[in-house]
């Protein structure tokens, strides 16, 4: 069974703000929900692992999928939800956590707004009954640059932390169901960084390596500055 995964960052905007309204545009989440369901219906994802979207943006979403007929579930993670289609995958079991504040070793608070979190979800497939643990998590986005206006001391390891709570829980759900693991989300991190390598030593592999019929190295379906 072929599976086409998405990560998509949504950008958490329920309201249009004024240096956008300025330049006559909407960044609202009205106007840019029907955008993301353009999206889904071009790229046609079996399940998607979602940054960024605010419980507002999640409602338009399920009923822009009421009233088009498209088939995707919600598995609700506050800012990491999950969506996948129902006609090809049932649930079995799920987790969530908001990441600490904390890390440890390190001083001040590495989650703004306790929105840096991970949803996890095991998916039978309803066609061959092989089930995968899928997983989409949001980082800490600092950095560890001490010449960056965004420093604070610890970023990067608090990445790293974060991701090893994640990876730990999925490869725990992984040996409970015999199944493989896949991670996405906004790493808010380098290739290069601990983070990433972190994952790798447990022997994650990248989705770019493993790709065999398409890759580019752009910046995914669409950049944002």
């Amino acid at each position: 069974m072929n599976i086409r995964i998405m990560s998509n960052n949504q950008w958490w905007s329920d309201r249009n703000k004024p240096a956008w309204e300025e330049r006559g545009l909407d960044c609202s989440a009205a106007a840019r929900v029907p955008g993301f369901a353009r999206m889904l219906r071009e790229t046609d994802p079996d399940i998607v692992g979602l940054q960024e979207c605010s419980m507002h943006m999640a409602d338009l979403h399920m009923r822009g999928f009421s009233e088009t007929g498209m088939g995707y579930a919600l598995l609700w993670g506050r800012d990491t939800p999950i969506l996948y289609k129902t006609d090809k995958f049932e649930l079995v079991d799920s987790a969530y956590l908001v990441y600490p504040e904390a890390v440890p070793g390190f001083e001040g608070e590495f989650n703004n707004l306790n929105t840096k979190s991970y949803c996890i979800a095991v998916l039978r497939s309803k066609e061959n009954g092989r089930m995968l643990v899928f997983g989409t998590t949001h980082l800490w986005y600092m950095s560890s640059n001490p010449e960056s206006k965004s420093y604070r001391a610890g970023s990067d390891e608090a990445r790293a932390y974060q991701l090893g709570l994640m990876m730990d829980k999925a490869e725990e759900m992984a040996a409970r169901y015999s199944c493989p693991i896949i991670i996405v989300g906004d790493m808010n991190a380098y290739l290069s960084s601990i983070a990433v390598r972190s994952a790798t030593e447990r022997g994650y592999a990248h989705a770019y390596d493993l790709a065999v019929e398409y890759k580019d190295e752009g910046h995914g379906y669409h950049y944002c500055t």
